[in-house]
């Protein structure tokens, strides 16, 4: 028997309520800015050598939980030092 829910319907059930747009985004900010520093510390302090990929990973599974943490205190400052930045 054919699926009567479309390809968007389908997609749309996984998707989260947008009151958790703040810790979404911060989870991702978090996630992409932790491995982008893991890899660029892990490259100036040991080089690129051959367990560059295996020690940016020890160093995520740290990192990113705290950055998540930090993403989420600072938020509310962020938010204020744009409004007084930026012309509405």
């Amino acid at each position: 028997m054919p699926s009567t829910s479309s390809p968007s319907d389908r997609s749309s059930r996984f998707r989260l309520h947008k009151r958790f747009t703040p810790l979404v985004f911060a989870f991702y900010m978090a996630a992409i800015m932790a491995l982008l520093m893991c890899g660029v510390i892990v490259a100036a302090k040991d080089g690129l050598n051959s367990h560059y990929v295996q020690h940016v990973l020890q160093a995520y599974v740290l990192a990113m939980p705290a950055a998540f943490c930090c993403v989420l205190l600072v938020r509310p400052l962020v938010m204020r030092l744009v409004a007084l930045t930026v012309r509405h």
